[in-house]
């Protein structure tokens, strides 16, 4: 009979011992990470699955907002953390598929220093004007701006955020020229576009439905593959015309690499339950949020795809970050 090496004893102790970790996990309260501020879109997304996942894992789950450089800086938090599923990020898409286009130096990888959980939520943005513009569908938008080249503005909340692609993307789909007017986050942005200081807005969907709903400002469509739960009279980019223009802003779990697959898919099997909750999902549909699930494959594949779309996009409108 073969007597087994001391270091095949140790390396089978060492596997066992993890296998026994990962089935107890998780012992201790888990560290949501979100790379913005609190408040926001992915704050808001994050704070509610975060209760569901404390009842279905029997352990508290801390929000904590570590905010600065378009989502980087909590990113990397995450990405040197401890791979042991204590510390997750729940992020926007941004941060790890429009960054990468926008910074010469990155201080993570999306693809190599993250173990993908889960796709949890997604938002379309929307295509909104100053209702003293003279257009009532996207048809009548492209005309105006290529009868006034150059005279249109559009406000983003800054330089590399989702609504500043989208113009981007939407202006080299239609052939249009409008100038990009970046503020410091949606509020000013915002304000200025209900005072007419600027003309048009690709915003998210959430902080925009009350003014449409109000009239202040005039939606003319979404940017989903589909029409808005929250907003379904108001028609996409692709019903209006411009199927090149699909934009879904989505918040996913991703965990450090090297996080054990037990670990990985325990959390993608409690936020797929979640994302199927009659309660949360009423709770995101009232904001314009959508609840969505995916494997961790599935975001691998997302992050892949959308990178290389924004990489595209920011190289022909010349954007880097400021």
């Amino acid at each position: 009979m073969k007597i087994p090496s001391a270091l095949s004893v140790l390396v089978g102790a060492a596997l066992l011992v993890a296998a026994s970790w990962a089935q107890a996990y998780p012992e201790h309260p888990i560290r949501l990470i979100v790379p913005y501020t609190a408040g926001g879109g992915a704050d808001f997304v994050a704070r509610i699955y975060a209760e569901g996942l404390a009842a279905r894992l029997g352990q508290q789950v801390v929000v904590e907002n570590q905010a600065g450089a378009n989502g980087n800086i909590g990113a990397e938090a995450v990405a040197r953390a401890r791979p042991d599923g204590y510390t997750l990020l729940l992020t926007a898409s941004s941060s790890l598929t429009i960054n990468p286009a926008l910074y010469k130096k990155m201080p993570y990888d999306a693809t190599r220093d993250f173990a993908p959980v889960g796709i949890v939520a997604i938002q379309p943005n929307i295509l909104v004007v100053h209702p003293s513009l003279p257009v009532h569908t996207v048809k009548e938008l492209v005309a105006y701006a290529k009868a006034n080249p150059g005279r249109l503005t559009f406000a983003s909340a800054g330089v590399g955020s989702s609504g500043h692609l989208s113009g981007e993307l939407f202006k080299s789909v239609a052939g249009v020229n409008m100038i990009h007017v970046p503020y410091k986050g949606t509020a000013p942005a915002t304000a200025d576009l209900l005072a007419g200081h600027v003309l048009v807005m690709f915003n998210n969907l959430p902080p925009a439905l009350p003014m449409t709903r109000a009239g202040t400002l005039r939606p003319l469509a979404v940017t989903g593959a589909a029409r808005s739960p929250a907003a379904p009279d108001y028609p996409t980019m692709a019903e209006a015309g411009y199927p090149g223009v699909e934009v879904t802003v989505w918040n996913a779990v991703l965990a450090p690499a090297g996080t054990d697959d037990k670990i990985i898919g325990r959390l993608n099997e409690a936020l797929t339950a979640l994302s199927k909750d009659d309660g949360i999902r009423k709770r995101l549909i009232d904001q314009g949020v959508e609840t969505v699930s995916s494997t961790p494959e599935q975001l691998s594949k997302r992050l892949a795809d959308e990178t290389r779309q924004w990489q595209t996009v920011a190289s022909q409108a010349g954007i880097q970050a400021q």
